[in-house]
């Protein structure tokens, strides 16, 4: 007994157990039959019918086809139905359950893929064998992240309740429409020979396709066709909904495995997204060309109306690590963690900290971070100030206090009027807007008035207003003209367009 659980164990194991190196060599195996039988299925096209080879063909084609079949009753023989892992029953209601429960999972849609493959077996069936090309959509190993073939088998299992009252609903119409319409012109219109025709008729006419090859002949007749094909367009409306409603999942899964299987780098990534929030996404727009740095927008919300069509938009949540793989995060040049107003301000502090946290301990464990030339560069929005150097601390590069800053322009413009428009137009990008690059090389000074004298930027409409510490990140503003230059001090200007470049940009 004890050995013959240990042998069911194994089949099982091969059949349902993904982990296990059966499940894998198993696997295997199936692969290679596929790539044989869909061999056999192209030579058996273009062979001549008169070829001594055919036979031999057929035989193994036949062999093939007996092995998925074996493969299939065995994964349906050694299913467990869950129920059996959670109730006691008595030996008949065991019974009834393992009978029932494999039938149902035969019934699932990747079980019925298979089933219809092995159909070719029947003399009468041979055309369904170029259906076994199915068995590579259920086998599919080239997506990384997710079968989409697999999501959308899912996705109809999930809502076959739905199904099964639109498939009710059909077949109560062909039922009623196709016995009605026999009675009535059974005797009158030659081309109803019997209920099968009729039920043809009903189901053409449900359909909407309308062939022509049966028409009713009888004013009752054309009633009960009249009725048929207004219930048509009901069904029709029925299944629309209810299709469009189960793919709706499984495509946006499919649209995230798109760009996870994609090329993309030297993106940039904006955690979080709520209503308000698309004058970032604009202002974002207006800074960077999408041709050359694509903009990925990454929230656990449905896309909204108003997000501009250039961005994509991937649904996940940033504080997991296990989803940040979605938007290739470890390629991206750039990450802006954007604040929730939803929240108060602590609470929405907290959740950017450990936004920050999950993206800087996922980044630490990538090897690709380890061959970048500059590590991903993350800015952070913080509404309570207190926040700030906590900010620094889980991670960010660059902390950005909009509340503070809105609230000081909104004060400073009081004491100083027209300082708060001046302003807004250096960080709107008006006609003047602020920038920071790279001392050229040509240029040799020691402090930042020989800087300044040096670069004239006043002859390209630039002005500098001071320099910027890239490591440590101090800023000096309008210095004096003896003050130190350090190496990795960067250039603070104005000027309408771009003057100096940068490493990075």
């Amino acid at each position: 007994m004890e050995h013959r659980k240990g042998w069911f164990a194994l089949v099982r194991a091969a059949f349902h157990e993904q982990e296990t190196p059966t499940y894998r060599v198993v696997g295997g195996i199936i692969w290679g039959l596929i790539i044989v039988s869909i061999v056999l299925l192209a030579l058996d096209a273009a062979l001549p019918e008169e070829t001594r080879l055919r036979p031999l063909l057929r035989a193994a084609d036949i062999g093939i086809l007996a092995l998925f079949a074996l493969e299939l009753f065995l994964r349906v023989l050694t299913y467990e139905p869950p129920d059996l892992k959670i109730f006691r029953r008595p030996p008949l209601g065991r019974t009834r359950v393992h009978v029932f429960g494999r039938l149902r999972f035969l019934m699932q849609p990747l079980q019925l893929m298979d089933l219809v493959t092995v159909l070719a077996l029947i003399p009468a069936l041979r055309g369904l064998r170029v259906l076994r090309l199915l068995r590579l959509l259920r086998t599919a190993r080239m997506f990384r992240y997710g079968n989409p073939f697999s999501g959308l088998a899912h996705a109809f299992e999930r809502d076959r309740l739905l199904f099964a009252l639109a498939f009710s609903f059909l077949i109560l119409q062909v039922v009623l429409g196709g016995v009605s319409l026999f009675l009535i012109e059974a005797r009158s219109n030659p081309d109803l020979a019997s209920l099968a025709d009729s039920a043809w008729y009903a189901l053409v006419t449900i359909t909407t396709v309308g062939f022509g090859d049966i028409t009713p002949r009888t004013g009752l007749g054309r009633i009960v066709s009249s009725v048929l094909m207004i219930g048509g367009m009901f069904s029709l409306a029925m299944f629309a909904g209810i299709v469009s409603h189960s793919l709706l999942h499984a495509v946006l899964s499919v649209r995230e495995e798109q760009f996870r299987m994609g090329n993309y780098a030297n993106h940039i990534v904006v955690c979080g997204y709520e209503e308000g929030m698309h004058l970032l996404l604009d202002a974002l727009l207006e800074e960077h060309d999408t041709e050359e740095n694509k903009i990925v927008v990454f929230a656990d919300i449905d896309r909204p109306a108003d997000v501009p069509p250039e961005l994509y938009w991937i649904r996940g949540d940033a504080t997991k690590e296990s989803e940040l793989d979605k938007v290739r995060i470890g390629r991206a040049s750039a990450v802006l963690v954007a604040g929730p107003r939803r929240l108060s301000p602590q609470q929405a502090d907290a959740l950017t900290l450990l936004t920050l946290f999950t993206i800087r301990s996922y980044l630490a464990k990538q090897q690709a971070t380890a061959r970048r030339h500059e590590a991903v560069y993350v800015v952070a929005e913080i509404l309570d100030s207190e926040n700030v150097e906590h900010a620094r601390a889980a991670g960010a590069d660059e902390v950005i206090e909009t509340r503070r800053i809105g609230f000081s322009l909104l004060a400073h413009s009081i004491a100083h009027h027209g300082t708060a428009d001046t302003l807004s137009e250096m960080v709107l990008r008006g006609r003047n807007t602020l920038f920071v690059g790279d001392l050229p090389k040509e240029i040799v000074a020691t402090t930042f008035g020989e800087m300044a004298r040096a670069l004239d930027l006043r002859e390209r409409g630039g002005i500098v207003l001071g320099v910027t510490n890239s490591k440590t990140g101090e800023d000096h503003l309008n210095p004096s003209d003896d003050l130190a230059l350090d190496p990795n001090m960067k250039v603070l200007y104005l000027a309408p367009d771009r003057i100096l470049e940068t490493e990075t940009s």
